[in-house]
């Protein structure tokens, strides 16, 4: 499952595909050949294992995250003490506002947070964590955060 086409994520399909007989899946507007396209709000069962596509643009435009049972899979949309990049093709921070504060901080405290790089403090984190510590999640408005994203 890719979070999003960037090199770093999808370099490995076509092998995983061809060793094991996967599937790869991948939003609809992602340019990755994939076998499924997910859009937000799909539901994808792995054997007893539910998943839930949450579409978080900002990053990329096919950015998703993966919310199974409390853990949440956020590939480069959140990291712990940060956020994606949104001045790369594709990126946006309008979109990135709306992801962040419009989906993922609607989660609960609870739900654990495992980004697709480990570029923080630590691995891995809370919904509830970040919402206390991460500069990037400080109360703005959209064109606040913006201004803040467009910053050197």
């Amino acid at each position: 499952m890719n979070t999003h086409g960037h090199g770093d994520h999808v370099a490995g399909n076509e092998d995983i595909r061809s060793s094991f007989g996967a599937k790869v899946v991948a939003h609809k507007l992602s340019h990755v050949s994939k076998d499924v396209g997910v859009v937000d709000g799909d539901i994808i069962k792995v054997g007893t294992i539910v998943i839930r596509v949450l579409h978080t643009p900002g990053h990329t435009s096919d950015s998703i995250c993966l919310l199974l049972d409390n853990k949440l899979l956020t590939g480069d949309t959140l990291f712990v003490g940060e956020c994606g990049r949104t001045d790369m093709p594709g990126g946006s921070a309008r979109e990135m506002y709306h992801s962040l504060f419009d989906k993922l901080l609607k989660l609960d405290d609870k739900v654990e947070v495992y980004p697709g790089h480990d570029y923080g403090s630590r691995p891995s984190s809370t919904i509830g964590e970040e919402r206390k510590t991460n500069y990037t999640l400080e109360k703005r408005t959209p064109e606040e955060f913006i201004e803040f994203m467009n910053e050197p």
